[in-house]
């Protein structure tokens, strides 16, 4: 039988825990900006990936809430959309992949995959105020009555 059409890699997984599987190191990547796994799914995350960053540069609530679907965490989906998005400064090839040698127990070939352009995760925060101290109440003076004998 031949392969011929079928896309993506198995994993050696059934659909639901692959499925799982790339959108975990999706998460991380984005959280990270760079991270150490087998080099065969580093590069199939970066298929996913690259995707999710152009709908994101699209903008708009209809591919916001997209994001939010595939990755299923709206944290990640937010410091997308808000903070890595916008600082990106190509059309496509937002990720790099560099051979990080062997692992030591099985030596399967790993790789790191990190983004081209650097992310400032600082820019698009909002600063945050400092809670108001709140203002020491002095319990109320009662009215002193002084009684006239």
């Amino acid at each position: 039988m031949h392969r011929h059409g079928y896309k993506g890699r198995k994993f050696g997984r059934e659909k639901d825990q692959r499925l799982a599987l790339v959108r975990s190191l999706q998460i991380s990547l984005i959280k990270n900006t760079s991270i150490t796994t087998t080099l065969a799914r580093a590069k199939e995350i970066r298929r996913s990936t690259e995707k999710l960053i152009t709908i994101a540069k699209k903008g708009g609530l209809a591919n916001r809430r997209l994001i939010i679907a595939r990755l299923n965490d709206l944290e990640s989906a937010t410091l997308l959309v808000d903070v890595i998005a916008p600082q990106v400064k190509r059309d496509s090839g937002y990720l790099r992949i560099e051979h990080a040698g062997y692992r030591r127990g099985d030596h399967a070939e790993m790789g790191t995959i990190s983004f081209v352009d650097e992310i400032d995760f600082t820019v698009g925060k909002k600063e945050e105020k400092a809670p108001k101290k709140a203002a020491a109440k002095k319990p109320a003076k009662k009215a002193e009555k002084k009684e006239d004998k």
